[in-house]
């Protein structure tokens, strides 16, 4: 029940260009994030594909958001990599159940739920408020 590290990688580099407040190279972002520039440029194509980033090649290019981090949540960066964050793979699509009626499994109505509660946590994260969270860490 975890997310990739791609996913995780992905929320990673796209808060740091969010906390950059315009453009940011490859190897920059690839370089905070302790990750190959290989696998950042693979990520980061995911991400300007889905139309979270935008890239600007050349000179002075690199890759910035295409909307206001108040616009953009976890939850859109985690389906671009990983599709939806389901707790079990009876949710997916094409799953054949072996329980002996699937329609009515009880198992699958509180994955289903589980998941939705965190779909919708993870859509209520957006990248302004991570980053109003570091300019104002709570004290613990």
């Amino acid at each position: 029940m975890f997310i990739t590290q791609e996913a995780d990688y992905a929320v990673r580099m796209v808060y740091c260009i969010a906390s950059t407040g315009g453009r940011c190279d490859a190897r920059t972002v690839s370089d905070k994030m302790g990750v190959t520039l290989r696998f950042s440029l693979k990520i980061l194509r995911k991400l300007v594909s889905s139309g979270i980033l935008r890239s600007y090649k050349g000179q002075g290019g690199g890759y910035e958001l295409t909307r206001p981090p108040a616009e953009i949540s976890m939850n859109d960066v985690i389906e671009t990599v990983d599709g939806p964050y389901l707790i079990n793979r009876c949710l997916r699509d094409g799953h054949e159940c072996t329980m002996d009626d699937a329609a009515d499994c009880n198992f699958r109505a509180i994955y289903a739920d589980v998941s939705a509660d965190i779909q919708r946590k993870l859509r209520d994260v957006t990248f302004d408020k991570l980053l109003s969270q570091q300019q104002h860490p709570t004290s613990n």
